[in-house]
């Protein structure tokens, strides 16, 4: 994932918190809002500390980003994503979050149901 194509400031992240609808399941919480001036969706990740220590946390936003770059061809573009992981992730491994991710950004309508190749 291009750092260009991540948030980092926290009036960004407030400001999809503010005008973005969002969805949530048992693991993530996902914020997001249109921002037609993009070409590229961005996503900003939030693991708390509730979730465990450093390591734990790192490993998880890093499962995030890595998800979300293999999701990339079936993205809408132009969108401002934050997603939020819950207590339930520190259990999980990669291919449930990956999972997890794929249920809320198809209830969302921000992933395609498939690509034809």
């Amino acid at each position: 994932m291009k750092k260009q194509y991540r948030i980092k400031k926290n009036e960004e992240f407030q400001h999809v918190f503010k005008k973005g609808s969002s969805f949530a399941n048992r693991q993530l919480v996902l914020y997001y809002v249109k921002k037609e001036e993009q070409p590229h969706f961005r996503i900003g990740l939030s693991v708390s500390k509730k979730i465990g220590n450093a390591v734990m946390r790192n490993q998880i936003k890093r499962y995030l980003r890595q998800a979300f770059l293999e999701l990339e061809p079936r993205m809408e573009q132009n969108y401002d994503i934050v997603v939020i992981a819950r207590k339930p992730t520190n259990q999980m491994n990669f291919q449930e979050i990956k999972k997890s991710l794929s249920h809320v950004l198809k209830k969302t309508n921000l992933l395609a149901k498939s690509v034809k190749a």
